[in-house]
């Protein structure tokens, strides 16, 4: 496999032995949780766009037109324009060559979307998918991941060319899911290609060695991957990958250990820095700053903890600090504890480090999602990470237009980001890939409420609502007076109901929740009106 330009992986069921040559104590300390004393970061959402089934992606082409790509899971990719509207017609329409997905839960699909960097000059994108499993692949086996190249139709830069595709490398995996997802190119040019260790639990079992594929670099399973895309006809490796004059690793592999790298993102600023998150086992979801032959320790520990694939929510006191070269293992820059054993969310998300304009007070902040922090309803969260003397400390960030427990209330499948650095949620109603319930929120600063809550009138006479439409914020009071002779009601199903509202009688109904809210006099057919919460 090793110095060529174009291959077809098979992870390696090899083993070697991890040599323990020094052991480490770790405590079960939650040392990263939020300080309870700190003040709690406000943010909002802003609607761009929805009808979407699963998100998972919105990627600028930084091409200057101002357009954002979505990247739905069912291989979907659409677009919306400079003006948040939604251009009709798909821009890259796979769904026929993608792996049957599950609606109710399901980590493949279409799982990433990059831009080349001349993409303005020369048409050329990359996609991330899973594809039902190649003939010739390990028999039992699930699926096979693809890396393809497409270009623009030459006539419409709207549409993809869908006969462009050109496969770069396939990746066989053993279960449905830890396929890693959002590829990127790097400061460098070069593309950056994030893949789990390939599913199950533990690292283990059917197409896993025995010292599990994350500490396997005969294996691109479990490795962030770096190649480079500009050789005519295929890929190169760059010189400088760390194994490429190693008999042992893989050339294409830039940094290894991983469990399910689902996001990954260079800093626009500062350092350039790779960061990424990386999906925790039961106990510790993770991020990393990623370096060139690191090791970041799965599956021998997870985050800064011990792990044990045998009994993964019960970790040994002790545990090599080193992998089976001699290396050392990579802690996270910080970890919080998963959701099922009291801690923040189920599964990290990722993010970007804040480089836009519009967010007070976290500019160079390392501003991520966690998918939810329960599996029956959406109830996804938003954190910020600052650096700080050396140390990195998080804090959970208030949706001030969420939940009430200042959440999103949706499952959160993704964070985008534009060419001017402003960030954006990606969120769903349902876990699976399903339904039409997909939305793309822009994350805007939080504005104080007033004193006291707005207040708006509408007037009830000659059998009419005067206006008939009012859109109104969240914590708008909304006063209907009846100025006429006879009686009315102000009757929503559902949501409020006045009862009878006598001459110069007033009745008053507070909205606290967005939406679209019809209403009608019961006493009078055709009275009818609509308040719109935003």
């Amino acid at each position: 496999m090793k110095n060529k330009t174009s291959i077809l992986i098979v992870a390696s069921v090899a083993f070697v032995a991890i040599v323990v040559i020094s052991f480490a104590m770790t405590s079960d300390v939650f040392r990263d949780a939020p300080d309870p004393d700190a003040p709690t970061d406000q943010v909002a959402v802003e609607l761009v766009a929805d009808g979407f089934v699963s998100p998972v992606g919105y990627v600028s082409a930084d091409d200057g037109t101002g357009r954002m790509f979505v990247v739905d899971q069912v291989g979907l990719v659409e677009i919306v324009d400079d003006e948040g509207n939604l251009i009709e017609g798909s821009f890259l329409d796979i769904r026929e060559r993608i792996v049957n997905l599950s609606p109710g839960y399901d980590e493949r699909g279409l799982l990433g979307l990059a831009f080349h960097p001349n993409f303005d000059m020369n048409g050329r994108f990359f996609v991330h998918y899973s594809a039902p499993l190649r003939e010739g692949a390990p028999e039992g086996w699930d699926h096979t991941s693809v890396i393809s190249e497409f270009s623009v139709d030459e006539d419409n830069p709207n549409v993809a060319d869908p006969n462009s595709e050109r496969i770069m490398i396939t990746f066989d995996q053993p279960q449905s899911n830890h396929n890693g997802g959002h590829i990127v190119f790097g400061p460098d040019g070069s593309l950056y290609i994030p893949l789990g260790d390939g599913g199950g639990s533990g690292d283990e079992g059917l197409g896993h060695p025995d010292m599990g594929n994350g500490q396997d670099i005969s294996t691109p399973l479990g490795s962030i991957l770096r190649i480079d895309v500009n050789q005519e006809g295929s890929y190169s490796v760059p010189l400088d990958n760390p194994f490429v004059d190693d008999e042992e690793g893989l050339d294409e592999i830039f940094a290894y250990g991983f469990r399910n790298p689902y996001h990954i993102s260079f800093d626009r600023g500062g350092d350039n820095e790779l960061f990424v998150a990386d999906v925790g086992e039961d106990l510790w979801e993770e991020v990393n700053i990623v370096r060139a032959g690191g090791n970041y320790g799965w599956n021998i520990r997870e985050g800064t903890h011990c792990f044990d694939p045998d009994d993964p929510t019960d970790p040994p006191d002790e545990c090599p600090t080193i992998g089976a070269r001699g290396e050392d293992l990579i802690d996270p820059i910080f970890e919080y504890r998963n959701a099922r054993h009291d801690g923040l969310g189920v599964a990290i998300v990722g993010g970007y480090v804040y480089r836009g304009e519009i967010l007070t007070g976290l500019e160079g902040d390392y501003v991520f999602a966690d998918w939810s922090r329960g599996f029956e309803g959406g109830d996804g969260s938003v954190f910020a990470a600052t650096l700080e003397d050396n140390e990195w400390s998080m804090r959970e960030l208030s949706v001030s237009n969420g939940n009430d427990e200042g959440r999103l209330g949706l499952f959160i499948k993704g964070v985008g980001e534009d060419a001017d650095g402003e960030l954006y949620l990606l969120a769903t109603e349902n876990s699976g890939p399903s339904g039409n319930t997909g939305r793309i929120y822009r994350i805007v600063d939080f504005d104080e409420p007033d004193d006291e809550p707005d207040e708006v009138t509408i007037r009830m006479e000659d059998n009419a609502f005067d206006p008939e439409v009012v859109t109104v914020s969240e914590g708008t009071e909304v006063r209907w007076i009846n100025e006429g002779a006879e009686i009315h009601t102000v009757t929503s199903e559902g949501n409020f109901d006045s009862g009878n509202v006598e001459a110069g009688e007033t009745f008053i109904h507070t909205f606290d929740q967005s939406g679209t809210f019809d209403y009608i006099c019961t006493l009078h057919p055709g009275m009818e009106g609509t308040v719109v919460v935003e």
